[in-house]
C-alpha cells in the first residue's frame, strides 16, 4: 500500500513534469494521476480509492469563525503571520480530529508536535488518512472544525516551528 507521503511527492512530480497522464503498480496497489483529466486513483487490492485533483493556483482559505468576539482580532492576528509553519490537507475529504468519536483529539492548541506526530485524519472516499504535522513545534491554533470539509491544500493547523 502507498503512503501519503509517497503519493504526494508522486503528484508533485507529475505537476512540474510535462506528462499529462502516469500510472504506478507495485505489488497489487495502483496509482494512477492524469493532469488535466481531473481525476487521481489510487488501487489497492480489493479497494479503490479516487481524489479529485485541484489547481494548485491559489489554495482555499478556511473561513475562521471566532467562538467570541473578544477572540476576534487573536483569531486575525495568528493566521496572518507568515513566521507560523501550516500542516495543509494533503487531499479534499472530511477533517477529523481525533480517530472516532469518544476520544480525545490528536492535538490541541499548545500541545508540542514532531515531524511524525499525528494530527488529523482526513477521511476521502471511505479511507481515513493519517496526516502528520512533518514540523517540529507547537499547536497555535486550529483552523478547521471537526467534521468540516476540506480542500487539497487548504491549512489545517498554525505551528510555530521550534
Amino acid at each position: 500500500m502507498f503512503k501519503i507521503q509517497e503519493i504526494r511527492e508522486i503528484i508533485k512530480l507529475v505537476d512540474s513534469s510535462s506528462i499529462d497522464e502516469f500510472v504506478y503498480e507495485v505489488d497489487g496497489a495502483k496509482v494512477k494521476l492524469k493532469k488535466n483529466g481531473v481525476v487521481t486513483e489510487t488501487v489497492a487490492p480489493k479497494k479503490e480509492v479516487v481524489a479529485p485533483v485541484v489547481e494548485q493556483s491559489a489554495p482555499a482559505a478556511a473561513p475562521v469563525a471566532p467562538a467570541k468576539a473578544e477572540e476576534a482580532p487573536a483569531a486575525a492576528s495568528t493566521s496572518n503571520d507568515s513566521s507560523l509553519h501550516k500542516i495543509v490537507s494533503p487531499m479534499v475529504g472530511t477533517f477529523y480530529q481525533s480517530p472516532n468519536p469518544d476520544t480525545p483529539a490528536y492535538v490541541k492548541v499548545g500541545d508540542k508536535v514532531g515531524n511524525e506526530t499525528i494530527v488529523c485524519i482526513v477521511e476521502a472516499m471511505k479511507l481515513f488518512n493519517e496526516i502528520e504535522a512533518e514540523v517540529q513545534g507547537e499547536i497555535v491554533e486550529v483552523l478547521v472544525k471537526d467534521g468540516e470539509l476540506v480542500e487539497y491544500g487548504q491549512p489545517l493547523f498554525l505551528v510555530k516551528a521550534e
